[in-house]
């Protein structure tokens, strides 16, 4: 069987990719995702014509991702900014929120009493259950007001842009396996409509990608503040903090790592846990377990969810599995401990798809982390293989 090249896995890819788009702009039940599929499907296609006329594949990537993700983001923020309110997705306006309270009480959590006190068709928006550090987002809207550019999703995508550039600049544009990892990173259609709609997962994937191009790069320390900083977003980076952690302590560099990746989300959460620690328990914790006053909607069709909601015990049984599957990667962990930075990111994309699947509660769009993460891994190792060859011809023969 012939391989396909590149450019035909990218005509594949940006083909298949309008034709998502387009569907979900004629037959999606959400308004904002119907707006993105409008403007993304002339996105993916123009992106597929200029396939064989672009020559530099990462910079039609590049140019593909504005388009899909930039372009729709800050449409839809300005005809938020002008009323409309079908335009961002519920998280959106929860880390803003987050942003407010912190600005004027000191912490981004409401407590129990004061979520009760919420009608009850609101009180999900209520909860935020997020890290501290997520309420950053939301304080230029806090701060400066209703304007296109205070929207949290254009300061996701901000931080986004920064992180990716880093990233890709250390591991060297000329790395071919790179490309195929930023198309995961950007231009997927669960990546870019994430971005566009709601958004609060790409500014974490991307500080763990650049935490693992940071570490395979020769800077543990940096990578550490990378990944600490993606950990004070959302707890959905501690898995990442765990095997770099782990890493750096098969490799003697954890002295260096370990500062940022644990400092960093202990700091985030310490002026909540000061303020109200009940609420940061009640909003990070028991909400996130179903122990709040409402359920989370997340509730996509995987096997934990499918196994919570139709076998006896279900939920229990569930978390059972998902206890399991954790023992199983910290036993592999512990005896066959990552060396690289590729084998590391290997390890949390398949670990972070095992959890995704088990979870009683979980989203569709959760895959994003662990397929730019095991697509990140090629990257890696090639980045390693061209650091080694150079080391190899510039030492002295004896």
């Amino acid at each position: 069987m012939t391989k396909l090249s590149d450019r035909a896995v990218d005509l594949l890819l940006y083909s298949i990719s309008a034709a998502f788009a387009l569907v979900t702009a004629f037959t999606s039940t959400l308004l904002p995702h119907r707006a993105w599929g409008a403007i993304a499907a002339c996105g993916y296609l123009a992106a597929a014509l200029l396939v064989y006329v672009i020559r530099r594949r990462d910079l039609l990537t590049w140019s593909t991702w504005t388009a899909v993700a930039v372009l729709p983001l800050v449409v839809q923020a300005a005809q938020r900014t002008a009323g409309r309110t079908d335009r961002a997705q519920e998280e959106v306006a929860v880390v803003e929120h987050m942003g407010e309270s912190l600005l004027h009480s000191g912490t981004p959590y409401l407590s129990r009493a004061d979520i009760a006190a919420i009608p009850l068709d609101e009180r999900l928006l209520g909860y935020r259950p997020y890290q501290p550090g997520m309420s950053l987002f939301g304080l230029p809207r806090a701060i400066a007001g209703d304007h296109w550019w205070t929207d949290a999703r254009v300061w996701f995508a901000i931080v986004t842009v920064a992180a990716l550039v880093a990233a890709v600049t250390l591991l060297r544009p000329s790395n071919p396996s790179l490309v195929r990892a930023m198309q995961a990173a950007t231009v997927l259609p669960v990546t870019a409509l994430t971005l566009a709609t709601g958004g609060d997962d790409i500014p974490v994937l991307a500080l763990c990608l650049l935490a693992l191009a940071l570490f395979a790069g020769g800077r543990p320390g940096w990578a550490g503040v990378a990944v600490g900083a993606a950990a004070g977003l959302k707890l959905f980076a501690l898995p990442v903090v765990a095997v770099l952690a782990v890493l750096s302590v098969a490799t003697g560099t954890w002295r260096r790592l370990l500062p940022g990746a644990l400092g960093l989300p202990v700091l985030a959460v310490l002026p909540p846990l000061l303020v109200n620690a009940d609420a940061f328990i009640e909003n990070v914790f028991r909400f996130t377990l179903g122990h709040g006053l409402v359920t989370s909607p997340a509730q996509s069709p995987f096997p934990g969810y499918l196994i919570s909601q139709n076998l006896p015990g279900g939920r229990y049984v569930a978390i059972g599995l998902l206890v399991a599957a954790a023992a199983v990667i910290a036993v592999l962990l512990v005896r066959r401990p990552p060396r690289t930075a590729a084998t590391a990111a290997l390890f949390c994309g398949y670990g972070l798809l095992a959890a995704i699947l088990l979870m009683p509660t979980t989203r569709f769009g959760y895959l994003l982390y662990p397929v730019a993460l095991l697509l990140w891994a090629p990257a890696l190792r090639r980045f390693a293989a061209r650091t080694q060859q150079a080391h190899s011809f510039f030492r002295p023969t004896a």
